[in-house]
């Protein structure tokens, strides 16, 4: 199979779908691999080093999306690679089409197949190719949180371990998944005073063990929701419904009641946010000021530490890169039901029940849409 790997062009996104040992792996199972030049550099690698691999080098997007049959990308595909997309093309990357009705559109209307990173699950029910940025998303939560509560970046001029005699900062994190399991390792090691809220017990009960009675941990509903996020320094957003829009848990007239210099870091913007102030944000702009407390949403995270999400997601993409090359993509969606499940685009219709259910567009199941 031909497979192509663009350079991203998001703002300040600098992973590659492809690092040079996962070409290194499909080339020696025979299949032709060609990299946009200059894909790498964000992370140190050149394009020697892809060519090493076994990898062609392309002089730009345009000839890696007229040769490849697969295109394997990072973040979601913007308004000029969508026009480059064409039928019988498919295209395997992070997509978060919930909030984004403009991108599912033009997806469609390109005739290509597109399978999210973000809905593919495992035999567990979990989300196996989310799980690794959701890691670095969780743990960059706070470092990027205590950054800005520091008073030059107009924060409270809070220390979240604080110190002896000093109370610590309070930390809220809304959700137990990877990110608030992440978010609650790295603010505990602060040293700060941290709180998990979920609407399950079960996941509540799995940090328990993990952690210990250092961590607390809430069960959700909208009165503990407030009394904790309005008492908070540190808000943490990190829930999630596959495939779906985030739901709205905190409302505007909570966030003005938090402290002035308080910060929020909203993990879910990707999904349209858990906060009812919260906007996208890029790297290049990545916080705003509202109710006196500052935002960071930065829609792309983990593309601030490139190297490591690089080839932590590799790690994770690989095996599906590989089956749908080795097998051809249709084959490989019908053996596969966890990789079926990451199909969100064919033949021009919607076939992720809760992207469907978003965007308000009518679903064509997915085992139906590949025949």
């Amino acid at each position: 199979m031909r497979v192509g790997v663009p350079k991203e062009i998001k703002t300040h996104e600098y992973r590659v779908g492809l690092v040079p040992a996962s070409v290194a792996e499909l080339v020696r199972g025979g299949h032709h691999v060609v990299i946009e030049t200059g894909a790498g550099v964000g992370i140190g690698i050149g394009d020697q080093d892809f060519e090493r691999a076994g990898a062609a080098i392309a002089t730009d997007a345009g000839e890696v999306f007229e040769d490849a049959e697969l295109v394997i990308k990072v973040k979601e595909p913007q308004a000029q690679e969508i026009a480059l997309l064409r039928h019988g093309q498919t295209l395997f990357t992070y997509l978060h089409l919930a909030p984004d009705a403009d991108q599912a559109r033009g997806l469609m209307e390109s005739g290509a197949t597109a399978i999210a990173y973000e809905t593919v699950t495992d035999s567990s029910g979990g989300l196996p190719l989310l799980a690794p940025m959701s890691e670095v998303a969780g743990r960059m939560a706070v470092q990027v949180g205590a950054h800005y509560l520091e008073k030059a970046q107009g924060g409270a001029g809070i220390l979240l371990g604080g110190v002896p005699g000093v109370a610590p900062g309070r930390v809220a994190v809304l959700g137990a998944g990877a990110v608030g399991r992440e978010a609650a390792r790295m603010a505990m090691g602060l040293g700060a005073d941290v709180t998990v809220l979920n609407r399950g017990v079960d996941k509540l009960a799995a940090l328990n063990l993990v952690f210990g009675a250092q961590l607390k941990t809430l069960q959700s509903n909208a009165t503990v929701i407030e009394q904790t996020v309005a008492a908070a320094d540190l808000v943490i957003g990190a829930v999630l419904v596959p495939g779906g829009v985030a739901p709205k848990l905190v409302s505007k007239d909570l966030v003005a009641r938090m402290r002035p210099g308080s910060v929020i870091v909203d993990v879910a913007i990707d999904q349209g946010g858990c906060f009812e102030t919260s906007r996208p944000t890029s790297h290049g702009d990545p916080v705003y000021l509202e109710h006196g407390v500052i935002h960071y949403c930065v829609t792309n995270m983990p593309g601030a530490v490139p190297r490591t999400s690089a080839f932590a997601l590799n790690n994770a993409t690989l095996p599906f890169v590989r089956a749908m090359a080795d097998n051809g993509v249709m084959a490989a969606l019908a053996d596969d039901p966890h990789l079926l499940a990451g199909l969100n685009v064919h033949g021009g219709e919607i076939t992720h029940a809760a992207v469907a259910e978003s965007l308000g567009l009518p679903l064509k199941p997915a085992r139906e849409a590949i025949g």
